[in-house]
């Protein structure tokens, strides 16, 4: 059924990691020629750290340390970048068809630079995006005239918007945000899976306690959300709480792994098999979509692969989606935009992921940055695996088991090589590569089009 995908020839230039690397090593965009498309966002990235940080604002020392940790080390920082590269691209669609919402006053400073702005806007609320909706004395629960430091600091303000770079102060606040809720994932993540390492170092909860490391992730969700209440645009708010709820969601999915699984009353998670309550009645519950009778060996596969692309979609490609999406908003573009960029955003999260899934089977922990050839011995079925399954019917009695019996693992690896497995994700994910560079086609062109383009083929090359 996956098994014809286009192949797209990707340029060996644009590795992920060099991509990456470039973004976050140039910091001066302004002095610096279009030799590489990165650079034009490089100081926002090279302050991003540094920027979530002040956003955190724990006064507790501990706290602040656990909730700060991830930040410290090398990562990707796929996420915020790909916000400041769409909101660029955006901002070269012409102000008059970016009317679809009014752009807040706070915004943009000196709007008279502007062609086109309209001059009589007012923020909701009333009041900047810098400012807290309800009284300090409310929010920090203590005497704001009182010399104290607080354990939810006054979060630190927008800078003014640049009008050589374009990209608003709430895209890059929203950039800030969208880093802040995957990190916290990270955290939860680490101690759901038993991690011991990310990002070449000890993990969270490895480095902290599992206690600590769940706290600290609750608390960046906590100051993610503040922010995101402050950007004052009703439909963003939704679109990025949805996110969070998202992320729990797929995680979920993932404790049950496919629809062949155990009996939907029975959870079966690190090697402990454990029946669910009986539901009393007081609630409605209501039986997963996926829970059906599956009659033979085809229906069993599509049904596992619809299963294992909303489980990616929910854990990863939500966040970069409806984030893109959110992107688009607060730029003030028409509904097509819009669309656009949500629909970039999901098909590249899912080729972030299918090439993420690639990787588990074929890189080392060292060069992974985490645990490599984890999803097999975590008993996750994921695309290389459901490819042989879809060759191998016999497959299923291990993934439905969750591959926790002596050899399991070994004769799943096997099979994926025999049935070229990783071959036909790669044509999956070379698919979804496809259809984000189609979607960017629909903005007009600029260096930060091509920056994007540039991303989304490096994707499919890169190692970590």
């Amino acid at each position: 059924m996956f098994s014809r995908f286009t192949r797209l020839r990707c340029y060996s230039s644009s590795s992920f990691k060099t991509a990456i690397d470039t973004a976050e090593k140039l910091v001066s965009p302004s002095s610096t020629k279009f030799n590489d498309p990165f650079s034009i966002v490089s100081h926002e990235m090279s302050n991003l750290a540094k920027s979530i940080a002040n956003l955190i604002g724990s006064g507790h020392p501990t706290l602040n340390r656990v909730s700060s940790y991830y930040f410290e080390a090398e990562g990707k920082n796929v996420r915020p970048l790909i916000v400041l590269l769409l909101s660029k691209a955006l901002s070269k669609i012409p102000i008059e068809q970016r009317n679809r919402i009014s752009i807040d006053k706070y915004d943009v400073t000196e709007q008279s630079h502007i062609k086109g702005t309209p001059t009589n806007i007012s923020s909701i609320a009333g009041k900047s995006v810098d400012d807290s909706l309800s009284p300090l004395a409310i929010l920090h629960g203590i005497n704001p005239k009182v010399i104290l430091d607080p354990l939810s600091k006054p979060m630190d303000k927008l800078p003014e918007f640049d009008i050589l770079n374009g990209i608003l102060p709430k895209q890059r606040r929203l950039a800030e945000i969208v880093e802040m809720i995957h990190t916290a994932s990270l955290l939860h993540d680490d101690v759901i899976d038993l991690s011991d390492s990310r990002r070449g170092r000890p993990s969270g909860n490895i480095a902290f306690t599992n206690k600590m490391a769940v706290l600290a992730g609750d608390f960046l969700l906590g100051r993610a959300s503040v922010a995101i209440s402050r950007l004052r645009n009703p439909e963003v708010i939704e679109l990025l709480s949805t996110t969070i709820a998202n992320l729990v969601e797929g995680e979920f999915m993932q404790l049950k792994n496919t629809v062949i699984n155990e009996v939907d009353n029975e959870i079966n998670n690190d090697g402990e098999s454990k029946r669910i309550p009986d539901p009393t009645g007081k609630v409605p519950t209501k039986q997963h979509e996926y829970s059906v009778n599956l009659v033979n060996h085809d229906t069993n596969v599509e049904a596992a692969f619809e299963y294992y692309l909303h489980k990616t979609y929910l854990k990863t490609a939500s966040l970069m989606s409806k984030s893109c999406r959110a992107a688009a908003v607060l730029s003030g573009a028409q509904d097509d935009i819009i669309e656009q960029s949500y629909q970039f955003g999901r098909n590249l999260g899912l080729c972030f992921q299918i090439v993420d899934d690639m990787l588990d089977y074929t890189s080392s922990d060292t060069q992974f940055g985490k645990p490599s050839q984890a999803d097999l011995k975590l008993g996750l079925a994921t695309a290389p695996i459901l490819f042989a399954w879809e060759k191998e019917p016999k497959l299923g009695e291990l993934i439905a088991r969750k591959f926790n019996q002596p050899g399991d693992v070994e004769i799943a690896r096997k099979s994926v090589e025999k049935y070229n497995g990783l071959e036909k994700t790669r044509e999956m994910a070379t698919d979804y590569c496809l259809k984000a560079l189609n979607n960017l086609r629909f903005l007009p062109e600029s260096d930060a089009r091509s920056a994007l383009e540039l991303l989304t083929n490096s994707i499919l090359t890169r190692t970590k």
